[in-house]
């Protein structure tokens, strides 16, 4: 019996929803519009399913972008994904946003047994979220928050080409200077790359709790509270 997987990716600007057939890629769709996760997200799954002939209740799962990344968007996408399990009581499946970002430029990129794959989402200021992985996806370094300066990473990038992308990688291609560090520009979390993940992940049957499911958010969000007026 073949699997059809829906994936969500909402960690960014860019909103994308894709549906596998069996790992293989039946239709996507993206809008690339600030602060439209909310309101867009459902629109785009029901639009993604009439075009290609298929409904809810054709789905065996839902994949999920799982952070790090924007934490409403986040937050937009986990709820979205949830829902849908719930009503439809079929499995939840959480893909790493900086592992699916590696995995769609590894597959793009020649000879890539010889480079480590660092991606990188903005934090603000001159920190990102970033992590390290092989052409297939092993983990090399730990998803975690890195402040940038002429040093990070540097023992890595003594040792081994390493290739950085993201929305992050532009504010430290400038304080590098080094040949085994290579840039690209233009490369955004995409729910393809989610997709092509979760039918590994559905596979080995690597399922999350709908109930208590949370996205990786990697940093506590921080809030304050108004001051009562005097």
């Amino acid at each position: 019996m073949s699997t059809l997987i829906l994936s969500l990716e909402t960690s960014s600007p860019v909103c994308s929803v894709a549906l596998h057939r069996d790992g293989q890629l039946v239709g996507q769709s993206e809008l690339r519009l600030e602060k439209s996760h909310s309101s867009h997200l459902s629109l785009l799954v029901q639009q993604l399913l009439d075009n290609t002939s298929h409904t809810l209740h054709d789905l065996a799962a839902v994949a999920v972008s799982d952070g790090p990344g924007s934490y409403t968007g986040l937050r937009i996408g986990a709820a979205a994904a949830k829902g849908f399990c719930y009503a439809l009581d079929i499995p939840l499946i959480a893909i790493s946003t900086l592992q699916a970002l590696a995995h769609q430029v590894a597959r793009y990129t020649a000879q890539a047994e010889q480079v480590l794959f660092c991606p990188m989402l903005d934090a603000r200021r001159m920190e990102v979220y970033s992590a390290l992985y092989t052409h297939d996806g092993r983990e090399m370094l730990a998803p975690a928050p890195l402040i940038l300066d002429s040093d990070t990473l540097a023992e890595q990038l003594t040792h081994h080409r390493l290739l950085f992308f993201g929305n992050g990688a532009a504010k430290f291609a400038p304080l590098l200077n080094t040949p085994n560090a290579g840039f690209l520009t233009n490369i955004e979390p995409s729910a393809i790359a989610v997709g092509e993940l979760a039918q590994h992940a559905f596979q080995r049957q690597e399922f999350r709790d709908v109930a208590y499911y949370e996205p990786f958010y990697l940093k506590e969000v921080h809030t304050t509270t108004p001051k009562a007026r005097s």
